[in-house]
C-alpha cells in the first residue's frame, strides 16, 4: 500500500444481465424500426413509379384522342364536298337534256359525250371521297379502341399505386408505434448511478 495514498477507486461494476438484455432489446428495436422504414420507402418508390407511368399513359391517351378527333373532322370535310359535286352532276344532266332535246336513241354530238364523261368523272370523285371518309373514320375508331386499351392499363397501375401506398402507410405506422414503445421504455428506465470520481478523498475514520 502506498504511503500517504488514499484508497484506490473501486472499479465500475459490471453490467447486470437485465441491463444487457435491455441494451440488446433496444438494439433489436432500432433495427426493426429502420427495416420497417426501409420497406415503407420501397413501397413509396413503387407507388411513385406507378403514378409516373399513369401520367405518361394519360398523356398518350389525350394525344390519341386528339388525333382521332382530327381524323373525324377531316372525314366530315371530305363528305361536305359531295353535295357540291352532286349539284355539278345535276347541271350536266340538264345540259344533256337540252342538247338532245329530250330524245334518246338518236345520234349524239361530241358535246353530249363530253358531258357524259364529266358526269362519270364526278361520280368517281364522289365514290373516292366516300371511301376516303370511311378510311378516316376507321383510323379514328382504331385510335379510340387503342385509348380504351390504354385506359385499362391506367386503371391497373392506379390500383397498384393505391396498394403500394397502403403498404407504405402500414409499415410507417408500425415503425412509429415501435419507436414510441422504444422511447417509453427508455424513459421508464431508472437513471444509472454515476461512478465515484477518481482520486476522491478517503472517508473519515480511514487510516492515513
Amino acid at each position: 500500500m502506498a504511503a500517504g495514498g488514499g484508497a484506490p477507486p473501486e472499479p465500475s461494476a459490471p453490467a447486470t444481465p437485465s441491463a444487457a438484455r435491455r441494451s440488446r432489446w433496444a438494439g433489436m428495436q432500432y433495427a426493426d424500426i429502420t427495416k420497417l422504414r426501409e420497406l415503407a420507402a420501397r413501397h413509396d418508390r413503387a407507388a411513385s413509379r406507378a403514378q409516373q407511368r399513369i401520367a405518361r399513359l394519360n398523356t398518350k391517351i389525350e394525344k390519341l384522342r386528339h388525333h382521332a378527333t382530327l381524323l373525324r373532322e377531316k372525314g366530315q370535310k371530305v363528305l361536305e364536298e359531295i353535295p357540291e359535286i352532286q349539284q355539278q352532276i345535276a347541271q350536266y344532266e340538264r345540259d344533256i337534256q337540252v342538247a338532245t332535246g329530250g330524245k334518246s336513241g338518236g345520234p349524239v354530238s361530241s358535246d353530249v359525250t363530253n358531258l357524259h364523261f364529266r358526269i362519270r368523272k364526278l361520280q368517281q370523285k364522289i365514290v373516292d371521297r366516300q371511301r376516303k371518309a370511311r378510311n378516316l373514320d376507321l383510323r379514328a375508331a382504331q385510335l379510340t379502341q387503342k385509348t380504351a386499351e390504354i385506359k385499362v392499363k391506367v386503371d391497373q397501375f392506379g390500383e397498384a399505386a393505391r396498394s403500394e401506398e397502403q403498404e407504405a402507410a402500414s409499415y410507417r405506422q408500425r415503425a412509429d408505434r415501435l419507436q414510441m414503445v422504444s422511447e417509453q421504455d427508455v424513459a421508464a428506465r431508472p437513471p444509472a448511478a454515476p461512478p465515484p470520481p477518481a482520486g476522491s478523498p478517503p472517508e473519515s475514520g480511514s487510516p492515513p
